[in-house]
């Protein structure tokens, strides 16, 4: 019930109040989308983290102008594959193998299938896929921010980033969280099974 509390509070905020966003915040709302259920668990899309203000300020132009995306705190972007390819899937899989500590038959022959499958697909078939798993991690960041107390935050969709086009990734969903913050600039990964976060 409380959850639901939370959603029935929330709502689309349309300028921010000049303050930054903690940390542990964010943390907390990226904790939500990775451990969001994505089909074969493969979590096909990257989730950057941006503060950098002139990466923000190039953003800017293709969302309409909204000040709210130089104005926010920090600027969450996650960004579908482009398609399915095996060095993908095989990293996904041996990530799992890695925090394991061993490999499972059942699962190495669920790679298998996987391998013989999504590789072969039309890349478009493949990028609305995976659009859709990204999708689903935004709706449950959205829900984790709705928890946040004193969170306010904007989502909208953007087209394709010459930026994010170079991290071979597509289709563009955005949370906007509160007012300008420091640069920021690190790459790392987590996983649940696998979950790329991009900060810049």
């Amino acid at each position: 019930m409380e959850l639901l509390d939370k959603l029935n509070w929330r709502y689309a905020t349309k300028a921010m109040n000049g303050k930054t966003v903690d940390e542990d915040k964010i943390d907390r709302i990226l904790e939500a989308a990775r451990l969001a259920p994505t089909s074969s668990g493969l979590q096909p899309f990257e989730i950057i983290v941006i503060t950098n203000n002139d990466i923000k300020e190039q953003i800017k132009p293709v969302a309409w102008d909204q000040s709210v995306i130089t104005d926010s705190s920090h600027l969450l972007v996650f960004a579908a594959w482009d398609t399915y390819t095996a060095e993908r899937i095989n990293q996904v899989f041996d990530m799992t193998n890695s925090v394991r500590g061993y490999e499972n038959e059942g699962f190495e022959n669920y790679r298998q299938m996987l391998l013989n499958t999504y590789p072969q697909k039309d890349a478009e078939e493949n990028f609305i896929h995976a659009s859709k798993q990204a999708y689903i991690a935004f709706g449950l960041a959205v829900a984790a921010a709705a928890c946040v107390p004193t969170l306010s935050f904007l989502a909208l969709t953007l087209p394709l980033l010459r930026a994010v086009r170079e991290q071979k990734c597509n289709d563009l969903v955005a949370i906007i969280f509160l007012t300008p913050s420091h640069t920021h600039s690190t790459n790392y990964y987590i996983t649940r099974y696998i979950l790329s976060l991009i900060h810049i």
